[in-house]
């Protein structure tokens, strides 16, 4: 009888004992994010490789031996999940906003513009109905007041929406440098533990929490140092290499108190080794839904709007300038406005009902063809249709296309999941496994220690 049967029963109870406690972990840590499940690796223990000169190894082996401790990832599939939440970021981040600046259109609606265009047209009818009534002038203008008042509001919440979304730049751009500035720290970090052998596998864990982040703000790329680390790159600018992270700025766009500078928003990144290098248009995630909505959808809309603005205020100035008021004088402009800004700037010009030119006759002629003109004319409410329609169309496609990449995005994450989260149900039957082993194992060192027993102490024994 050997004693290596002890050491064999040993390495079986230091297995499973190392396995049920990595088990436990799996599961207390199955609601932490970014944890990465664990399996223990372990190997056989082998009899001697090299022989004895005048004997023979008769050992059928030497148990088991725990390897390590490996986190069940797959770094390409990683970097599809990284790829895709930064998709999916860009998306919903341009959706959110989208969706917002729709609801505060209001179209359709009973308060929307489209209304009151057509309440500003149902005026002048009622007063070419009755171009005497001093009533029906006083409501012509207050339903024109109206209808500068709601073009002024949609260009101010648009333009309200276009300074929270350079102060968000702003806020986005801090925190990616607060994460950079970490991902740098656990590259150290990592490449530190991985030197002197301990278990780095909670720093891993956030070191892939922290670069998917990063993914999600700028769509940035990663890539493995051969330390350990990630290297971050943003449009191919270096962000984070190794222990060295750069600083992300805004190059134009946006100044550091949330004011535009009347340029596009640009972004660099100064790098400590690499220096200065704009990033150019390939940001992507959160910071590059905001920057478009910044660059082309806002300034798109309210230019747009305010054609829509000016058309309305040149037609109905045109007719009503052809005209004349009560006491029989020519019809002033009716709508004045800041060419720089028609629609922001609409404004009625005349204050005294009389001054209204409904009339195309001089000489104080009651009369109400000019009114009537003004009441047929639809064209503004036609372009400004368009532009509704127009920007209703690019928001059902931002949805759309967030709806599809969603689809996609919970394809991998499910993926990633599969391999690398924690399922309740086979943590608990791998207990029960390793605790059966471990029984065993127990049980093989009992049965060893009563045969050890009989020999030391029963064998030989005379009565």
């Amino acid at each position: 009888m050997s004693f290596s049967s002890i050491n064999t029963a040993l390495s079986a109870l230091r297995y499973n004992q190392a396995a049920l406690d990595t088990a436990s972990n799996n599961i207390a840590n199955v609601g932490t994010e970014g944890y990465t499940r664990r399996r223990v690796e372990a190997t056989s223990a082998g009899t001697p490789t090299t022989t004895a000169m005048w004997s023979r190894n008769q050992h059928p082996g030497g148990g088991v031996r725990v390897t390590g401790v490996t986190r069940m990832t797959d770094p390409f599939l990683d970097a599809r999940v990284r790829t895709e939440h930064g998709k999916q970021s860009y998306l919903d981040t341009r959706q959110a906003i989208l969706d917002r600046l729709e609801t505060g259109i209001g179209e359709p609606g009973e308060n929307g513009l489209s209304a009151v265009m057509a309440e500003f047209r149902q005026g002048w009818a009622d007063l070419a109905n009755n171009p005497s009534s001093d009533a029906a002038r006083s409501q012509v203008l207050a339903r024109g007041a109206s209808l500068a008042d709601a073009v002024q509001i949609q260009a101010r919440n648009f333009t309200t929406e276009a300074g929270d979304q350079r102060a968000r730049v702003n806020v986005l751009v801090a925190e990616v440098n607060t994460i950079a500035s970490d991902l740098a720290a656990t590259n150290k970090a990592i490449q530190v533990a991985q030197l002197d052998g301990s278990d780095a596998g909670n720093l891993l864990d956030q070191r892939d929490l922290l670069a998917l982040r990063l993914s999600e703000l700028t769509g940035g790329t990663t890539k493995a140092n051969g330390t350990g680390g990630l290297d971050v790159a943003v449009n191919g600018v270096n962000l984070v290499t190794g222990g060295i992270a750069g600083k992300f700025e805004v190059a134009s766009g946006v100044t550091p108190t949330g004011e535009a500078d009347g340029n596009p928003v640009t972004f660099r990144v100064v790098h400590p080794v690499e220096g200065t290098s704009d990033v150019g248009d390939g940001v992507g995630g959160e910071l590059g839904a905001v920057r478009d909505v910044l660059d082309v959808t806002i300034p798109g809309y309210l230019a747009s709007l305010g054609q829509v603005a000016k058309g309305l205020a040149d037609a109905v100035n045109a007719l009503h300038q052809g005209g004349y008021d009560a006491a029989g004088n020519p019809g002033a402009p009716f709508f004045t406005y800041d060419p720089a800004d028609p629609a922001g700037s609409l404004a009625v010009a005349i204050t005294d009902p009389a001054a209204v030119a409904a009339s195309s006759v001089g000489g104080g002629a009651v009369e109400g063809s000019v009114a009537d003109a003004l009441a047929e004319m639809t064209s503004p409410e036609t372009a400004y249709q368009q532009l509704v329609n127009g920007f209703g169309t690019q928001v059902a496609s931002s949805r759309r296309l967030a709806d599809s990449q969603m689809m996609l995005t919970q394809q991998v994450d499910g993926a990633r999941d599969q391999l690398a989260g924690v399922s309740l149900d086979e943590e608990m039957l791998s207990m029960v496994e390793y605790q059966r082993g471990y029984e065993a194992a127990a049980r093989v060192l009992t049965t060893i220690d009563s045969i050890l027993d009989t020999l030391i102490n029963r064998t030989g024994l005379t009565r």
